[in-house]
């Protein structure tokens, strides 16, 4: 029989899982690498409800489980050592667990990637361990184009606009991934498991506040705060500030499902430990005037509905950032841009770069990626 091998958390878990396993399964007998509680602790920065002795206990437990153990890695490459060692046929993955790492893997290993469909058990409902916590509402935020003109060393130099699209949160991201991950976790730690009503840019404003404490060297943006908070699509105009000195914001349902409909992810390796964006600045207000102009661009460009030109400007948006930014960008990233050159209209990175997530403009599907939905309210 073919070897067929998955790996994951598997917390919680849920018919979802099992029927993952089961449609793994069908290509050959299976076996499970589980994410260690010190691995997911450093890829979601919380603790497991279950601990990994019980997430195998469970998962060895299933028919359609040949066999399973605690990976012995770390990250979200995490099975490497184990796989090398079980020179499977196929590696089992969902669309969330895609990345261009794990292709790349498996094609030095010579081993089949297969996607799954994530067909639900027969009559059950389509289930994910984010939908079961999904108790919490808060959303995430992309950052669309302008990160740094938030920052006054860059602001001070030319105004300029940051682009955010708040998002429902129906996955998990990983923690130091762009995804203002560290302010959302402030958010929660405030409000628990929702907004509170009230005005949503004085909500922002105070969870500015909680995420920058008096005595914070680095002061984290306000379009992390602002974009988690303000729904739709947004733009913020600084000028010599952290805070903007006016909103401008689209939320109507076309305008939204046309960003929906051609913004993938695709994931990256994390953020290293120590890993600064701040190395090597080469910060200039001609550097910061080609990112506002390119940022006023792509705002443009979704108004206008036109998918080149917005994939144009947000390239051109990227390349201002890692003008003054060099550091950003990591070799895993220049290699996955590669792979997308010439079939896509645009590109760019999460947050402040070194790890996350590539945001692909794309006028077809991106095999593999994943794709958002923005809040309406």
């Amino acid at each position: 029989m073919p070897k067929v091998f998955v790996s994951g958390c598997y917390d919680m878990l849920h018919s979802g899982h099992v029927a993952f396993f089961e449609e793994a399964a069908t290509y050959g007998d299976l076996y499970v690498g589980i994410g260690s509680d010190k691995t997911i602790f450093e890829l979601k920065n919380r603790k497991t409800i279950n601990t990994e002795q019980e997430r195998l206990y469970m998962v060895k437990a299933l028919r359609c489980v040949k066999d399973a153990w605690i990976n012995s890695g770390s990250g979200i490459m995490d099975f490497a050592k184990e796989v090398e060692a079980l020179k499977p046929d196929i590696f089992f993955v969902n669309t969330d667990g895609f990345t261009p790492a794990k292709q790349k893997f498996c094609d030095k290993l010579g081993i089949r990637l297969v996607v799954s469909q994530r067909i639900p058990h027969g009559g059950l409902p389509a289930r994910s361990t984010t939908a079961l916590r999904q108790e919490c509402t808060i959303p995430y935020r992309i950052e669309m184009g302008g990160g740094w003109l938030d920052q006054p060393f860059v602001n001070k130099l030319c105004p300029g606009p940051v682009l955010t699209l708040s998002i429902e949160p129906e996955m998990e991201f990983n923690h130091r991934s762009g995804m203002a991950t560290s302010s959302r976790k402030k958010a929660v730690e405030l409000w628990h498991t929702s907004i509170p009503a009230g005005d949503r840019v004085q909500l922002a404003h105070t969870l500015f506040c909680v995420d920058n404490p008096p005595g914070t060297v680095n002061i984290s943006g306000s379009q992390d705060q602002l974009g988690i908070l303000l729904p739709g699509f947004n733009k913020l105009n600084y000028d010599n500030g952290y805070w903007p000195v006016s909103i401008d914001s689209l939320t109507d349902n076309e305008t939204l499902e046309f960003i929906e409909r051609h913004l993938f992810l695709v994931a990256l390796p994390l953020r290293q430990d120590g890993y600064t964006p701040l190395a090597k600045t080469h910060v200039t207000a001609e550097g910061a005037r080609r990112l506002a102009e390119a940022t006023e661009t792509i705002w443009a460009a979704v108004q206008a509905k036109d998918v080149k030109a917005w994939g144009r400007a947000t390239t051109a948006s990227f390349e201002a950032q890692i003008a003054m930014f060099p550091s950003m960008m990591s070799p895993e990233m220049a290699e996955t841009i590669e792979q997308y050159r010439g079939t896509v209209c645009g590109w760019k990175i999460t947050g402040a770069g070194g790890g996350g997530y590539l945001v692909v403009i794309s006028e077809t599907p991106i095999a593999h990626a994943i794709q958002v939905h923005a809040c309406r309210s």
